[in-house]
């Protein structure tokens, strides 16, 4: 469909400070994916996960009413409530929600929960031992509903498949983010050598100097980025110094080789690259920006180019590392970051 005019959702610092450190389990990129729902009349389920900030068409209207960028049930008549069942794309452990209600004003639910359950089916049945992770909240329209998810137990391991959305009664929801750590079994891993900086695999970005053209998760996605907002790019430096980013890995490991993919950035890629690593202690976000600086080299500054991927051997031999800080020089923007080694015993 083309939409000739859109408003964009304005960016909330408060919505970027509450998912910081965590990865989105809803992200499509990560093959999450909505797989049923008990209606969406409106507008469809899947546009609920879309990764792209939601829009507002104010002239766009479809067979059944008004285009809105979001999941929208029709008017209830009947009492009960609707639902949306969404499939994480890996098993994962979710600790924050964003109900995003953006430019839902007289349509929005006014309450929702949100369960979950372990399936191996597609559409987990309703006796699939579903359990509530937030119980009944109160939703506000076209604002960011950010809430924490208070600890649950399911049956001692608390990594989840598939959650359900109940909307009660009725109406649209624009984005629905979940936000937690990946469980990736590394039993499955072996002695293969592996992305130990992958999302799938449980790696995170856990700290960053700058992300002014959005959040850097994108960095970390499977695959090519397919356009040039698909990646981490910080805005021009006008100062003297240099951009990074801190990821901690899926879990510790020997690194032996990078791919560094600067897809789709042309006229603005960084001139250069380091990486440097370490095997750290969990601590505040301020100490370890602040060490980051004296890590160990693990690859020395090598140029890049455009549009390119950019594999780099022979890796220093500084044994197992747990979180790395990736530098470029002075600015500008990454498509992928690939960190490729063995898992540490």
């Amino acid at each position: 469909m083309a939409i000739d005019r859109i408003t964009p959702a304005p960016p909330s610092p408060e919505a970027e400070a509450f998912a910081a450190g965590q990865v989105n389990l809803l992200d499509p990129r990560l093959g999450a994916r909505a797989v049923s729902c008990s209606d969406d009349f409106f507008a469809s389920m899947d546009r609920m996960l879309s990764p792209a900030a939601p829009v507002f068409a104010p002239d766009e209207y479809d067979e059944n009413g008004k285009w809105m960028d979001g999941w929208e049930s029709r008017r209830r008549r009947s009492g009960g409530n609707d639902h949306c069942i969404v499939r994480l794309g890996q098993p994962g452990r979710p600790r924050r929600v964003d109900i995003d209600t953006s430019f839902f004003t007289g349509n929005y639910p006014p309450s929702a929960s949100i369960e979950a359950c372990v399936s191996d089916t597609e559409i987990p049945s309703d006796d699939a031992g579903w359990i509530t992770i937030l119980p009944a909240v109160v939703l506000a329209g076209n604002t960011h509903n950010l809430f924490e998810i208070p600890f649950f137990d399911l049956k001692g391991d608390d990594a989840i498949t598939h959650l359900r959305l109940s909307i009660f009664p009725d109406g649209g929801v624009a984005r629905l983010r979940v936000y937690g750590e990946v469980a990736f079994d590394w039993s499955r891993a072996g002695n293969d050598i592996i992305d130990l900086a992958a999302l799938l695999h449980g790696a995170r970005p856990v700290a960053w100097n700058d992300s002014h053209y959005g959040p850097p998760h994108p960095l970390l996605s499977p695959g090519r980025g397919v356009n040039m907002g698909d990646g981490w790019e910080t805005r021009r430096r006008r100062e003297p110094g240099n951009d990074w980013i801190i990821v901690e890995l899926g879990h510790p490991g020997i690194i032996e080789s990078a791919v560094i993919d600067t897809a789709h950035f042309k006229g603005n890629f960084p001139e250069s690259c380091s990486l440097q690593a370490a095997m750290v202690p969990d601590m505040g976000e301020a100490a370890l920006v602040a060490a980051s600086q004296f890590w160990p080299e693990l690859m020395n500054r090598r140029k890049l180019s455009a549009d390119a991927e950019h594999p780099f051997d022979g890796l220093a031999a500084i044994g197992p590392v747990n979180t790395v800080r990736f530098n470029i020089f002075p600015d500008g923007g990454v498509s992928r970051l690939r960190l490729f080694g063995k898992p540490a015993k």
